[in-house]
């Protein structure tokens, strides 16, 4: 939103504040102020000056030279008797000028001057003493848009002979060409911030300042009622519960005068004639949106305000054809719809050049409405950024009035009587009770009452009785149709505050007893730290997804489903974190980066379950608000592309292997425990993984995770184009197994005996099953069992393989501080080894590999 500050002192004219000033008021009042720009401040040495005589030039086709008197003397008399260098103007008084205008004056015209050393707004160079053709230029003859006062001009300015003495400044001449505009950040809840009125009703509060509103003058209304010209009917109160139409005829089409079009091309609104602009003025004046159809063009002199029927079309301003459907609010004479009510009008309504007689239409739509068809037609204007937010339902025959007048005045309008109205049922408004007692004990400090009362008077709410009592005084106020939001007493003192300065309000720290250290998120920074270590580098991922992509990963379907969703591929809460990851994978791939290795950790939003674990750092409070889903807390991670190996040229690809050894390591150093691997194949949990590839990962029997390459058809769902690893491990069931904590385990005294022993077992056999078995057998003394190769072919037989196993054996006691151990010999070890490896042929049938 652009504020005028011009606009603001006119507002406020007995406040007396510079455009700092202003700027900071309106931010202590909530009004932040995003950017300040200052027009007109290199305009200070512009000139008027005087044609004295138009010659053709004597080379150049289409240019002349123009010798003006530039009033040298009494212009630096008004710049100071030593202005600065940039200001100074050149020595003589007659100065020949080139120009290509066709619009200079005759002799005794006017033309705006800039002389030598000035850098005007509308042009990207200083002017300098220039050469044109063997004519020397010593300035310029200035248009509107050079001098930034419009985007564009067909000619240079002028004014007619004697209108200014030559030498006059031109900001003297012209106030209007000088402003500050502040660009103001606007919160959704404060609509009356939209226009310049409710600006200047916070500032008037703010410096205790009267705000005058906008002169509304004499109308002289004459010939025949505008009910006689027009008929209104309105289908649809409930959307439409404010609508007042005015007539103005024999309107004279034209530009707006210079304080309009200037003030309009500042606040970024472009200049049109002088009947929309008129309209446009009022946009920014009071926040409220006009529009103005051609009286002649209205079919049937007849209004009708009603909800579209399905399919129905009509072409908007913007010259598209749109579809409208049985929730659009539309606008529509005898043809049928003229504008699409509260966003835009329509073509064949629309305000031209052979336009006499002027229907105007101020109105008050349900913003909940307007913001629905607003977003279905993909539209947003200035007019639907206000009725969205809810204009001002009390203010429509003040519009009105006030547009009348301005047409009356400035197109030469002819006022017809009285305003006509369609209004549905009556808005009302709020009866607040503020007490004195409530408003010091919320602030937390003292305010006196009759301040506070006069605050809410001044920003446009009525005090109705205001009394005395045992308990204090309290006052009983009337909401204000122009703020919306204001419907508490909680409401009233945030007013208060904010107007009387947050900054005055003393800051108190509150007392904080002592509490038990928060461990809620330990886990996850543990989690993250161990990720990153592990090398892999985290993602930022998206609560809610596409049901489509929950679908295709076989992900348990969402309990949460926003009602208006800004996208399709954000309407669910996630049930699964591998969803934000394979996007993830799928951008890189499509952007060349084949190695990917990320990680998430978050939230998953599951039906609430009594078998979730429950742990003293995640106990959450229930409300009575409707079953809540369960947020269990979740790590997952994503593998694809070459390993990290610098000295291969061709790096083999990430494999199982690689997604083993992230779950394992995740959970050992997360428990301090050791992790078990087991391999599941399809299950419900794993569907989206490859059958022959997926594993579960556990502690002590508690399955915490599993791990996998995905689905081939997980794959194609996605379009990724390549093969990819997932890891997922639940972490709220991570923290129930608890931490250990690690024990020193002295340096063995002895060393040991190691055994290999090679197995040819079928192929279909885990090596977890030996491994189990051989740990088992091999008793007490058997300290680790570690896979040295798995081999096929040779003299191992079809469907069979080849497991080599490394067997370390120790005396238990060599690692206890105070025992006494012993070396084993070799006779013990054999004995041991013997009877593990008859026990594997009995159990497993597994035979020794020759």
């Amino acid at each position: 939103m652009f504020v005028s500050f011009r606009w603001l002192t006119e507002l406020l004219p007995s406040a007396r504040f510079d455009s700092a000033e202003a700027a900071e008021a309106l931010t202590s009042l909530g009004l932040a102020v995003d950017g300040v720009k200052n027009y007109g401040a290199a305009l200070g040495s512009v000139v008027l000056a005087e044609v004295v005589a138009i010659e053709p030039h004597p080379s150049r086709d289409g240019l002349r030279l123009v010798t003006i008197l530039t009033g040298r003397e009494r212009a630096q008399q008004t710049l100071g008797s030593t202005p600065p260098m940039s200001q100074r103007l050149p020595a003589a008084d007659r100065l020949t000028v080139v120009c290509g205008a066709k619009n200079v004056p005759d002799p005794g015209g006017l033309v705006v001057f800039a002389g030598l050393g000035i850098k005007l707004p509308g042009v990207d160079f200083v002017l300098t003493r220039r050469e044109i053709g063997g004519v020397v230029s010593e300035g310029m003859l200035c248009s509107e848009a050079e001098l930034g006062l419009a985007e564009s001009s067909a000619g240079i300015l002028t004014y007619p002979p004697r209108s200014y003495e030559s030498g006059t400044r031109f900001l003297d001449a012209f106030p209007e060409a000088r402003d500050v505009i502040f660009e103001l950040d606007i919160t959704p809840n404060r609509p009356d911030a939209l226009g310049h009125v409710g600006v200047a009703r916070d500032m008037g509060a703010f410096l205790e300042a009267d705000l005058v509103e906008p002169v509304r003058g004499d109308l002289l209304e004459v010939g025949e009622p505008c009910a006689s010209a027009l008929v209104v009917e309105n289908a649809a109160p409930e959307r439409c519960p404010r609508y007042g139409a005015a007539v103005v005829r024999d309107v004279q089409l034209g530009p707006s005068p210079d304080f309009m079009r200037w003030r309009l091309h500042r606040l970024g609104v472009r200049p049109i004639s002088n009947v929309v602009d008129v309209t446009n003025w009022i946009l920014l004046e009071y926040g409220q949106p006009l529009h103005a159809f051609d009286l002649d063009r209205v079919g049937g002199q007849q209004i009708s305000i009603r909800l579209a029927a399905t399919a129905e079309r009509m072409t908007t301003l913007d010259g598209v054809e749109r579809t409208l459907n049985e929730d659009d609010l539309v606008i529509c004479d005898a043809s049928g719809p003229t504008a699409l009510a509260g966003i835009m009008g329509g073509k064949d309504s629309e305000i031209g050049a052979n336009t006499s007689d002027v229907l105007l239409e101020c109105a008050y739509f349900s913003p909940q409405g307007v913001r629905r068809t607003a977003r279905r037609q993909g539209m947003h204007t200035e007019s639907s950024h206000r009725f969205e937010r809810g204009t001002d339902h009390g203010s429509t025959e003040k519009v009105l009035d006030r547009a009348r007048y301005l047409l009356q005045t400035l197109a030469f309008g002819k006022v017809a009587p009285k305003v006509l109205r369609a209004d549905g049922p009556a808005i009302g408004l709020p009866l607040m009770e503020l007490n004195a007692s409530h408003l010091d004990s919320l602030l937390g400090v003292s305010v006196p009452f009759k301040s506070a009362v006069e605050i809410l008077g001044r920003l446009g709410l009525r005090v109705e009785y205001l009394v005395d009592t045992n308990q204090g005084s309290v006052a009983s106020v009337r909401g204000a149709s122009h703020r919306p939001d204001v419907k508490l007493e909680q409401d009233l003192i945030e007013e208060i505050a904010r107007v009387r300065g947050l900054d005055n309000i003393p800051t108190v720290l509150p007392s904080i007893p002592p509490q038990q250290p928060r461990t809620s998120l330990d886990l996850e920074r543990m989690a993250a730290e161990t990720a990153v270590d592990l090398g892999l580098s985290e993602a930022l991922t998206h609560a809610f997804v596409a049901p489509s992509d929950l679908v295709g990963l076989h992900a348990p379907a969402s309990v949460v489903t926003l009602a208006n969703p800004l996208s399709e591929d954000r309407s669910v809460l996630r049930t699964t974190l591998s969803v934000g990851l394979i996007e993830a994978l799928r951008r890189a791939r499509r952007r060349g980066e084949p190695r990917v290795q990320l990680f998430a950790i978050g939230a998953i939003f599951l039906p609430e379950s009594s078998e979730q674990p429950t742990s003293p750092a995640r106990i959450r409070q229930k409300e009575d608000v409707g079953k809540l889903p369960y947020e269990q807390p979740t790590f997952a991670a994503i593998l694809a592309g070459p390993r990290d190996e610098y000295l291969s040229l061709k790096p083999e690809l990430v494999d199982l292997y690689d997604a083993k050894a992230i779950a394992i390591e995740m959970v050992e150093r997360l428990t301090q425990q050791r992790a078990h691997v087991t391999h599941v194949g399809s299950i419900p949990k794993t569907q989206h993984l490859h059958p022959r590839g997926a594993a579960a990962i556990s502690v002590n029997g508690t399955t915490v995770g599993y791990f996998g390459p995905l689905h081939p058809d997980v794959i194609e769902h996605f379009d990724l184009d390549g093969p990819a690893l997932l890891v997922e491990l639940n972490l709220a069931l991570i923290e129930a197994l608890g931490r250990l904590v690690p024990r020193y385990r002295p340096i063995p005294k002895l060393p040991a005996v190691s055994r290999d022993l090679s197995l040819v077992v079928p192929e279909a056999m885990r090596a977890q099953q030996l491994v189990d078995l051989l740990m088992s057998a091999n008793g007490e003394l058997c300290e680790s069992i570690e896979i040295v190769s798995d081999f096929r072919g040779g003299s191992v037989p079809e469907g069979h393989r080849s497991l080599t196993f490394r067997i370390t054996y120790r005396d238990p006691k060599a690692r206890l501080a105070h025992a006494e151990a012993r070396t084993l010999t070799d006779k013990e070890v054999d004995l041991v080894f013997g009877q593990a490896l008859e026990k594997a042929r009995q159990d497993l049938g597994a035979t020794l590999r020759g």
